[in-house]
């Protein structure tokens, strides 16, 4: 059995590894990989045909500036496929890059089955994508639960939900008694979390800070723990110090999941990080801005009430928003108080978070490769 795949990013090589993973130990024989990945699908055994910093590429501008790179690599990576003719291709998130791939090999090679790991935000803007995949995609593996719905309305080609890679941490993410014990300890442990890109730390810092200090103020001492994206570690450092908060900054994913498991409330740019507070069980209120240029192109093409991921999921509000113009120390502080100090608002939110459980999990606790691995191996089989 020969299973090409490829990815576009770290992120996506991560996905890729385990699912090489699963798939070798679900296939009913030996199985050859081949693409394009990373460090992580290198060691499961693939070669990939060249180093994924190549077209790990995002933005307007950097992708202009690397445009010939990219195409270079998307024709090389296409006569690849269609040489050696797999009996599947799994493309992995980076529709940018991936896409192109995968639309080239559909019309050179229409018979090689097409499976897209990770689903294109189609649910919150550019929808009309959705029916324009079925061109040149066969099945989509979803990371979110909701998405199978979106596809099916809007026309986009089958979609099954095989789990976010986050179930498997569940372990990591859940307090045990001590650290539900220092939930409830004074001072309040607030957990803050201003974006891993440069320009949302730039943007969110600063309010940040001023919340925390006007937080303090209202309900007392406070003890606020930072995990820091380590690339940008010098960056958080130097704009903490402006604060009028004492903040206490921490690296690694490690530190980051015990703060989470400690918390009684989070502070956080809008991301994949609410998801995690979210499984955590940690209250959270959400934030966020951005560039004029970029609120217009937001404005027209977000078709979604919401843009926290823990609320698409549950189908409500459930966690505080404060985007552009709304985000400031006066609303930010206002909606954390009562997630600190305890009442309805905590209620409310502590059991719309416990609801993320059961909307979120497999059948059987399947881990989300072995899922993903069997609606591969069905597209081989038709």
């Amino acid at each position: 059995m020969k299973i090409w795949l490829v990815a576009g990013e770290d992120s996506g090589d991560q996905l890729g590894a385990k699912l090489m993973a699963s798939l070798r130990e679900a296939a009913p024989g030996p199985v050859t990989f081949g693409g394009v990945g990373g460090e992580a699908m290198t060691a499961r055994g693939l070669t990939s045909l060249f180093p994924l910093d190549d077209v790990a590429v995002m933005g307007y501008l950097p992708v202009l500036a690397r445009l010939r790179t990219l195409l270079r690599r998307i024709r090389q990576t296409v006569d690849d496929v269609v040489a050696n003719r797999p009996d599947v291709l799994v493309i992995i998130d980076s529709p940018g890059f991936t896409h192109a791939v995968a639309s080239r090999v559909r019309k050179r090679a229409p018979e090689i089955p097409i499976v897209d790991y990770v689903s294109p935000s189609v649910w919150a803007w550019r929808p009309w994508r959705a029916a324009s995949m079925r061109g040149f995609v066969d099945h989509v593996l979803a990371l979110l639960p909701f998405e199978p719905a979106a596809h099916l309305r809007l026309n986009g080609p089958p979609c099954t939900y095989v789990g976010h890679p986050l179930i498997e941490r569940f372990s990591e993410l859940r307090p045990d008694a001590s650290d539900a014990a220092l939930r409830e300890a004074v001072p309040w442990r607030v957990v803050v979390l201003p974006g891993s890109r440069r320009s949302e730390i730039e943007r969110l810092m600063p309010v940040f800070g001023r919340t925390l200090a006007r937080l303090a103020r209202d309900v007392g001492p406070i003890e606020a723990v930072l995990p820091a994206v380590t690339r940008h570690r010098a960056l958080i450092e130097r704009m903490a110090n402006a604060w009028n908060a004492p903040v206490r900054i921490v690296a690694g994913e490690t530190a980051k999941y015990a703060a989470f498991r400690q918390a009684r409330a989070a502070l956080a740019a809008s991301g994949t990080v609410t998801l995690e507070l979210a499984l955590a069980g940690v209250p959270m209120v959400v934030a966020y801005k951005v560039s004029r240029v970029e609120e217009a192109v937001a404005r027209r093409l977000i078709q979604v009430p919401t843009i926290v991921l823990p609320n698409l999921i549950l189908s409500e509000n459930a966690m505080p928003e404060f985007v552009q113009a709304e985000c400031t120390e006066d609303r930010l502080a206002a909606a954390l108080a009562p997630l600190v100090t305890g009442g309805t608002a905590r209620d409310r939110q502590v059991a719309a978070l416990k609801r993320i459980d059961g909307l979120m999990r497999l059948p059987g606790d399947e881990a989300p490769s072995r899922s993903a691995a069997r609606v591969v191996l069905a597209a081989i089989k038709g």
